[in-house]
C-alpha cells in the first residue's frame, strides 16, 4: 500500500524547514532506518530516516525547497510491484502548495519539472534539470533512461537544444550597473532567516539593560595551567571558556533570581542550571547547552563542551542538545575583543559576553600594579531582573573568577 513520507517535525517548535538533499532517488529500495533526506531547519541540517521499508515511488518536493510545512506529504512510498498513484493521499489536499522559485528567463526555452500542456509529469535528476535549463533543452523533447523515465545526466547530454523562445515582455530583473557589478547576491538560509527574526523581535520585544564589570584572570590562568600539566599524557585541556562556563553556573546558583525566565503571567525560577554557549557556524552561529553544569566537574564540562562545539559546526546536533537551556553566554575574547554586549536569546532573561583578558594597570591599595584583565557585560530582560540584582550576580561571578578553586572543590 502506498504510505506518504511527511516533512518531519525535527523538534518542538520546528513549523517549516527546507529539504536541502535528497539521499535517495526514484526507484530505489528504502529499509526502516535508511537515511532518505536532510532537513535543513533554523538550527541545523537534520538526516531524516525512513520508519517503512519498500521503494521510494516518487519524489513530490525537489531539493532546495525552502519553507515546507510539517507534515506536508514530500515524497511516496509503495511496496515492490505496486503502480506509483498519481497523486498522495488525502493529506496532501490539506497541505499548502509548495510553489519552486521562479526561473529567470535567458532567452532559452523554459525547462519545466511538469508538461502541464500534456497533463503528464516528468522524472528528471536535479543535475539533469540543471543542465537542461542551461543548455536551453526542453525536458519533454527528451526521453529518460533512468527508472520510470527519469530523466539522467546522460539523457540531456544526448539531448536537442530546443527552439529559443521570443521575449514577450520586458524583462522583470533591473539591469546591473556599473556600480553593481561587484555584487555577490547569497541567498538567506533557513538559519539566517531565523536568526534574523528572533534577535529583531528580542530587541524590540525584550527591554535589555547592560552592567559591565572588569575581572582580574590571573589567578584563574594559574590553576588553569596547573590543571593542565597534571592532566595524563594531555588526555584533555581545560579553557578558559570551560572555567567560564562552570565560574556562571555557580554565580547562577548562587544568586538564582538571574537563572529565570519572563511570561506574561509568572516569572519561570529554575532549579537546574543549564548554560547555552554560542558557537559560531558557516552561516550564523547555535547555542548548545551544558546541562546542569554547577554539578559537573572541569574535565568533564571541557570534553563536553568540545563535542558540542564539534557536533554544531558539522550541523550534527540532536534538536535536545541545543533547546532549552537557561542562560547563555557568548566568548569573543579569542578575537581580541576587548568589549562587546550580547543580544538576549529569548525567552532567557540573560546572556554573559566574555571579552579578551589582556595586561591592564590597576590599583591596589596606593600602588600600580598589572594584571590579567577581562571586561564582562551582563545583559538582561529588565521585567525579570532589575538593575540590583544584575550587580549582585556580576559581583558574585567575580569572586569566583578571581577565586577560583570554588570550581574546584
Amino acid at each position: 500500500m502506498a504510505t506518504d513520507i511527511l516533512m518531519p517535525a525535527l523538534s518542538p517548535t520546528m513549523t517549516e524547514g527546507k529539504l536541502a538533499r535528497w539521499l535517495k532517488a526514484e526507484g530505489d529500495t528504502v529499509s526502516a532506518g535508511d537515511v532518505i533526506a536532510e532537513i535543513e531547519t533554523d538550527k541545523a541540517t537534520m538526516e531524516v530516516e525512513a520508519v517503512d521499508e519498500g521503494i521510494l515511488g516518487r519524489i513530490l518536493i525537489q531539493e532546495g525547497i525552502e519553507g515546507i510545512p510539517v507534515n506536508t506529504p514530500i515524497a511516496i512510498l509503495v511496496e515492490e510491484g505496486e503502480a506509483v498513484p498519481e497523486d498522495s493521499s488525502t493529506q496532501a489536499a490539506a497541505a499548502p502548495k509548495i510553489e519552486t522559485p521562479t526561473t529567470v528567463s535567458t532567452g532559452a526555452a523554459p525547462v519545466k519539472a511538469l508538461a502541464e500542456e500534456k497533463g503528464e509529469r516528468i522524472f528528471v535528476s536535479p543535475l539533469a534539470k540543471r543542465m537542461a535549463r542551461e543548455r536551453g533543452i526542453a525536458l519533454d523533447a527528451l526521453k529518460g533512461s533512468g527508472p520510470n523515465g527519469r530523466i539522467l545526466k546522460r539523457d540531456v547530454e544526448k539531448g536537442v537544444t530546443a527552439p529559443k523562445a521570443t521575449p514577450k515582455a520586458t524583462p522583470t530583473v533591473a539591469p546591473v550597473t556599473a556600480s553593481e557589478e561587484t555584487v555577490r547576491r547569497v541567498p538567506n538560509s533557513t538559519m539566517r532567516k531565523v536568526i534574523a527574526r528572533r534577535l529583531t523581535e528580542s530587541k524590540t520585544q525584550v527591554p535589555h539593560f547592560y552592567v559591565s564589570v572588569d575581572i582580574e584572570l590571573d589567578a584563574l590562568l594559574e590553576l588553569r595551567s596547573k590543571l593542565n600539566s597534571t592532566a595524563q599524557e594531555n588526555s584533555f585541556k581545560i579553557s578558559v571558556n570551560d572555567m567560564m562556563i562552570k565560574a556562571v553556573a555557580l554565580a547562577l546558583k548562587k544568586v538564582p533570581g538571574v537563572n529565570v525566565q519572563f511570561t506574561d503571567a509568572e516569572t519561570l525560577h529554575f532549579e537546574n542550571v543549564d548554560i547555552s554557549m554560542a558557537v559560531s557556524v558557516p552561516d550564523g552561529l547555535i547555542t548548545p547547552i551544558i546541562r546542569n553544569a554547577d554539578r559537573k566537574s572541569l574535565r568533564h564540562i571541557s570534553v563536553e563542551a568540545k563535542d558540542l562545539a564539534k557536533r554544531a559546526r558539522a550541523g550534527k546536533l540532536k534538536p535536545e542538545e541545543f533547546q532549552g537551556g537557561t542562560f547563555s553566554i557568548s566568548n569573543m575574547g579569542m578575537f581580541g575583543v576587548r568589549e562587546f554586549a550580547a543580544i538576549i536569546n529569548p525567552p532567557q532573561a540573560g546572556i554573559l559576553a566574555i571579552a579578551s583578558g589582556e595586561k591592564r594597570a590597576v590599583v591596589r591599595g596606593s600602588e600600580i600594579a598589572v594584571a590579567t584583565v577581562m571586561t564582562a557585560t551582563l545583559s538582561v530582560d529588565h521585567r525579570a531582573v532589575d538593575g540590583a540584582l544584575g550587580a549582585e550576580w556580576l559581583n558574585a561571578l567575580r569572586d569566583i573568577v578571581q577565586n577560583p578553586y570554588f570550581l574546584v572543590v
